[in-house]
């Protein structure tokens, strides 16, 4: 079982109905029993990254969280701000994160007018490795909804999971052992969102 942690914000009902979709079952929860026994967890947001470490801290939920992730090892996965809030700082609000992974969130800021923000609509996306890419969608460029106004760069190219350009190459999916994190949204994204969340399924 997936546990898809509420601390308040994110596209809950829209992930929980993507594993649905693809077979796997998926709760949302802020039980802390629910959470220790789930197989993976994944931590979703929209929003902005003051406010979600806000909910988080007042949820009680960061130590439960950490005991998962770092002590029972745990696999997570962070969409959007939910990965966001994995790194040590954001420029939104000038607020620590959690820390896992050390990576920061900055602003997009662009000279060209052509240029929109919120970076928002389909997009190519290129991975490092094959670790949230099963074979059978290797066979063409996977393209993934995205809608954000800050980006993740990480401090050390080992982080780097995926990358995808708007502007610049930005760094649009980071992990570190059983922590992984991605900026599109895998439940907006058809059958590439489908194969990711199916890939992070099977790790082991």
């Amino acid at each position: 079982m997936v546990a898809i942690i509420n601390y308040g914000l994110g596209n809950l009902a829209s992930i929980k109905n993507m594993f649905l979709k693809i077979g796997i079952q998926a709760e949302i929860t802020n039980k802390k029993n629910e959470i220790l026994n789930a197989d993976k967890l994944l931590l979703p947001g929209v929003g902005h990254f003051a406010k979600g470490m806000e909910n988080l801290k007042k949820s009680g939920l960061i130590p439960i969280l950490e005991e998962c992730v770092f002590e029972k090892k745990k696999n997570i996965l962070g969409i959007c701000l939910g990965m966001q809030l994995m790194t040590n700082r954001s420029e939104e609000g000038d607020c620590e994160g959690l820390g896992w992974i050390d990576a920061n969130t900055l602003k997009f800021e662009f000279n060209d007018n052509k240029l929109k923000i919120p970076h928002m609509g389909w997009n190519n996306v290129k991975f490092k490795n094959n670790i949230l890419q099963p074979e059978s969608s290797q066979l063409s460029t996977p393209r993934f909804y995205f809608v954000h106004s800050y980006y993740v760069t990480c401090k050390n190219e080992t982080n780097v999971l995926a990358t995808c350009n708007y502007g610049n190459e930005f760094h649009c999916g980071i992990y570190k052992e059983n922590i992984f994190g991605v900026q599109f949204h895998p439940e907006k994204s058809h059958k590439y969102g489908m194969n990711l969340l199916k890939a992070y399924n099977n790790l082991i």
